[in-house]
């Protein structure tokens, strides 16, 4: 399949394009910032030729830990359009968390806010040693040359971000190729520590164009979408997505539901992105009532109860349900606007051109029949790169033949329409966060008065789902809420437990002979402890 004779296989290109077509549509719009396509690409220009002043250029990883808003998305632009990958860092990490990240990906420079929202990013590199010896370089960071603070607080050891723009002199044309790494997207699997997955310009662009295609997204239309740019689902299925249709990315820092559907009437979006979190919790908002919103559609990654409720109750009679993970940058089958309802409705799902999908049988040994659930298991344009510098993950899941193994469960019907059923793996979904169980046993397991820490997840009303925590201690002395108070100075807000039990042992709820944890059962134990008010914290 061509793509280049479908749509424009680079970040840059997809924006010059939008601003040739559309100058004066407004391409980013926030509570305080708007930016039209022309006044856009003008802006990627003008830090283009900073980029190249500072020396940053083909190949280098460059971190931005940014809120959603014009500037992630014009730096993100450049750094592609020279070359260089993008490292985005989650907002709502800890130091720990941070420093795996930038130290895992190899990050020279580092573009971050001074806070968002109320993360003081400036304590958490303090708290790494940036600017001990006056520097940004530090035991713990030894390959972080540079931090651009985009804000008003701009430490000694910080670069301002007027003083980095007045770096730049000529225009600089743009180099980066489709086949360019563009994206290191973070991920939590099922270890401890999350993996680097490389996605190129031509993997994201093509999959946001042929998302926002079967969106239904037109030059001109206005898109609500507050998945942080730091996940795929806001890099490449919104920010790009909007970008190549020429669409208004109406977007926030946080998702709030009364905000949220404040901006979407004021702005007049005719299409919103969201998970079952997000949907319910407009659904549900006493405000909904009371906002007179034009929705048109939505892309949902969502149930077809959820799916079909958006259509009824919020008016986005073209909405489409999607299926992906990072690793297939991200989307691999999507529903389509012209499509029946009912067909959109019962998550029946469309494979993106160019894209094979496969359902592989239990024992491994062959391809499922039509409405036999098994593996689904990717091959095309959207398999990433691999996983950064993890040439034995990578080959984990992506064989000698280009397959990649997802990890969940789904059914092809016999018109070739993908129907999502599960995922195997053991991935807790918090409000659209990927959080691994291990991750957070490892954390518990370095508090000195715990022996063993498992955690499931268990389902919730506004989160869909939830981390609960059984923990044995070394000995009596500390309480569930202490743990919890340790937890979440240790990790970020939304992967700390809302559950947590201290239990004796696992051998009468969850193990088997052979010291096996059985989180099935452990899952379904804590399930009949939250009919009792199991303790419970809030996020």
């Amino acid at each position: 399949m061509n793509l280049r004779q479908a749509c424009p296989l680079t970040a840059h290109e997809a924006l010059e394009r939008a601003a040739l077509l559309a100058p004066d549509v407004e391409a980013v719009v926030t509570a305080g910032e708007r930016l039209t396509y022309a006044e856009l690409a003008a802006e990627v220009s003008r830090i283009r030729s900073a980029l190249a002043g500072a020396g940053i250029g083909r190949g280098d990883r460059v971190g931005l830990c940014l809120g959603n808003g014009p500037r992630w998305v014009a730096l993100f632009v450049a750094l592609g359009s020279v070359g260089a990958v993008t490292v985005p860092v989650n907002t709502r990490y800890t130091a720990d968390e941070v420093e795996h990240t930038l130290v895992h990906a190899g990050v020279t420079t580092l573009f971050t806010a001074d806070r968002v929202l109320r993360v003081d990013l400036l304590d958490i590199l303090r708290d790494l040693g940036v600017g001990a010896d006056g520097t940004p370089t530090g035991a713990r960071l030894p390959g972080l040359g540079r931090v651009v603070v985009c804000g008003d607080e701009v430490p000694g050891w910080a670069t301002s971000w007027p003083d980095f723009l007045s770096e730049g002199t000529d225009e600089v044309p743009a180099t980066g190729t489709p086949d360019d790494i563009l994206l290191v997207q973070y991920t939590s699997g099922t270890t401890s520590r999350p993996k680097g997955v490389l996605l190129t310009h031509r993997s994201m662009c093509a999959d946001a164009f042929f998302s926002g295609a079967r969106l239904g997204l037109r030059p001109g239309d206005r898109f609500h979408s507050a998945r942080p740019f730091f996940h795929v689902a806001g890099s490449t299925l919104s920010v790009l997505a909007a970008m190549q249709h020429a669409t208004t990315l109406v977007t926030m820092p946080k998702f709030e539901p009364a905000e949220a559907l404040r901006l979407m009437e004021q702005e007049g979006c005719t299409h919103f992105s969201g998970n079952d979190t997000i949907a319910l919790m407009l659904l549900n908002h006493p405000d909904r009532a009371r906002r007179t919103l034009r929705l048109r559609g939505a892309w949902v990654a969502a149930s077809p109860t959820v799916i079909r409720r958006v259509i009824d109750e919020l008016g986005a009679g073209e909405c489409v349900a999607g299926y992906g993970l990072s690793e297939a940058s991200p989307n691999v089958a999507q529903s389509c606007w012209w499509e029946d309802d009912e067909v959109r409705a019962s998550g029946a799902m469309l494979v993106q051109p160019g894209v094979e999908v496969r359902i592989r049988a239990a024992d491994d040994t062959r391809d499922c029949a039509p409405g036999e659930p098994g593996a689904i298991l990717v091959r095309g344009w959207n398999v990433m790169r691999g996983y950064l510098d993890a040439p034995e993950a990578t080959a984990a899941v992506v064989d000698s033949d280009g397959w990649l193994d997802t990890g969940d469960v789904g059914a092809l019907d016999v018109t070739g329409r993908l129907h999502f059923v599960g995922r195997t793996k053991d991935i807790i979904r918090v409000g659209g966060e990927n959080v691994a169980p291990a991750d957070l046993e490892n954390t518990l397991h370095r508090h000195p008065d715990v022996r063993q820490a498992v955690v499931v997840g268990v389902p919730d009303e506004r989160l869909v789902e939830v981390p609960f925590a059984f923990v044995v201690l070394t000995g009596p002395g500390t309480t569930e809420d202490e743990l919890i108070a340790w937890a979440r100075t240790r990790m970020a807000g939304f992967k700390v437990p809302r559950h947590l039990r201290i239990v004796d042992g696992f051998e009468s709820i969850g193990m088997t002979a052979s010291s096996k944890i059985q989180r099935n059962r452990l899952a379904a134990h804590a399930r009949h402890l939250l009919a009792g008010q199991d303790h419970e914290v809030s996020a």
